[in-house]
């Protein structure tokens, strides 16, 4: 029983970190989409997806950028109250940025804390496994809940030398076997897995008690996450064949911008109706015309 009846959410229906345990132990799969702004982060909740995740592939799929190592913290900041303001139900998790929390556990600490504090996110997502458990036990102990991701991790492009599947031989998955332990002891309450072959994401996800949001990762995933992007068929870049695109909404905003420009200079955009008028009283002495 919520000791606060009069919240404006109705708590029963809000996803939380309790909400998603509960979902993996029911069987029950969990959606989550990237979400950048307000109108898509009001759309997505509407819909009923369960985690919005404010991602640093805003970088790649906004901004136009090779990869997500310049996003900043205060473009995650900016993003994540977008974000949290059309956001009702679902859950928001924002990304914290390249260096963010690659220095030291006080520094991440206090990023972690500023994406809370500044931008209403009710968690954060970091990338790295065994050498990240320190900080999410950190981060998680100055009450900030933390989404691990460990796989193909997006801001090691240099290290891992460009996106490739992960845990393809034996050493690469007993080390992502020993990544996953290490967030779940560590404190992470969901993990990501992204770029791992199927069988491998699913002994992850049965071994595991806290849930694995897949990316590339096959179905047996306790759920799935897509940049939303790709999701609308707004993307501009190859997919990868984990991609499922359910809109083509390029070919659609391509028609709407190419019809609009052609109305004006055809003189057709705006007709009278779409135009405001002096009032009929009014005393306005306009210059005559040329």
């Amino acid at each position: 029983m919520s000791l606060y009846p009069s919240e404006t959410v109705d708590r029963a229906l809000k996803v939380t970190l309790a909400s998603c345990r509960a979902k993996k132990e029911r069987g029950e799969k969990i959606s989550c989409l990237t979400a950048y702004d307000y109108p898509f982060a009001r759309l997505f909740d509407e819909a009923g997806v369960d985690i919005l995740l404010v991602g640093d592939s805003w970088g790649m799929a906004s901004a136009g950028l090779e990869n997500t190592l310049a996003v900043t913290m205060e473009e995650m900041l900016i993003a994540a109250r977008a974000v949290r303001r059309g956001a009702r139900r679902a859950l928001v998790v924002a990304d914290m940025p390249f260096g963010s929390y690659h220095v030291g556990a006080a520094p991440a600490v206090e990023n972690a804390i500023r994406l809370v504090k500044e931008a209403g996110a009710e968690a954060v997502k970091l990338e790295g496994g065994e050498s990240r458990a320190a900080v999410i036990a950190s981060i998680v102990g100055a009450e900030v809940p933390v989404m691990a991701h460990i796989g193909l991790t997006p801001q090691s492009v240099h290290r891992q030398s460009g996106y490739h599947v992960q845990g393809v031989t034996q050493a690469a998955a007993d080390q992502l076997l020993r990544d996953a332990d290490a967030v779940q002891a560590a404190g992470a309450f969901s993990v990501v897995l992204e770029g791992v072959p199927r069988e491998l994401a699913a002994a992850i996800t049965r071994r595991l008690a806290i849930p694995a949001i897949g990316i590339g990762a096959g179905p047996e995933c306790d759920g799935q996450v897509l940049v939303m992007h790709d999701l609308l068929g707004l993307s501009f870049r190859p997919q990868p064949k984990f991609v499922r695109a359910y809109a083509e909404l390029a070919q659609q905003v391509r028609g709407a911008a190419e019809a609009f420009r052609m109305e004006v200079e055809g003189g057709t955009f705006p007709a009278d109706g779409e135009s405001y008028h002096l009032p009929k009283a009014a005393s306005v002495t306009l210059p005559a015309a040329r």
